[in-house]
């Protein structure tokens, strides 16, 4: 149906545990930031998120690796929209070269992926999709 991406750069204000790992509670705040923006341009309002129904931690990721969040609009109900999101780490710092080597990967890992439901209340509902 709807899609978004975006890429960010995890930062060591991310950094949760020892070794600069990034918390996995961080993949979550991107999926909330993708899931407002699909409700925004699907629904004209920013709508709520209701549940995640899945979520899985795949590999870890770390400040300064770059991460690609994709976000789609899966199932439209009458005030429900369910989504689908994956985190995807797109480069990766190279420490163990130096303190400021990073590399583009050659094929991007999926770090995170999610399914969740949102809700959009039909009073706040601005744009029209027809019947």
């Amino acid at each position: 149906m709807m899609e978004t991406r975006f890429k960010v750069r995890l930062s060591q204000h991310d950094a949760h545990y020892g070794g600069n790992l990034v918390d996995g509670a961080k993949m979550l705040v991107l999926f909330g930031d993708a899931a407002t923006e699909l409700l925004i341009r699907y629904d004209g309002d920013e709508g709520l998120f209701r549940a995640y129904s899945a979520v899985e931690f795949l590999a870890p990721v770390y400040a300064g690796d770059f991460v690609e969040i994709v976000a789609k609009i899966i199932k439209v109900g009458n005030s429900s929209r369910e989504m689908k999101f994956e985190a995807w780490k797109i480069i990766s710092t190279s420490p163990e070269i130096n303190e400021s080597a990073a590399s583009v990967l050659d094929a991007p890992i999926l770090i995170c992926k999610a399914k969740g439901t949102c809700v959009t209340p039909v009073d706040k509902q601005r744009i029209s999709h027809g019947a």
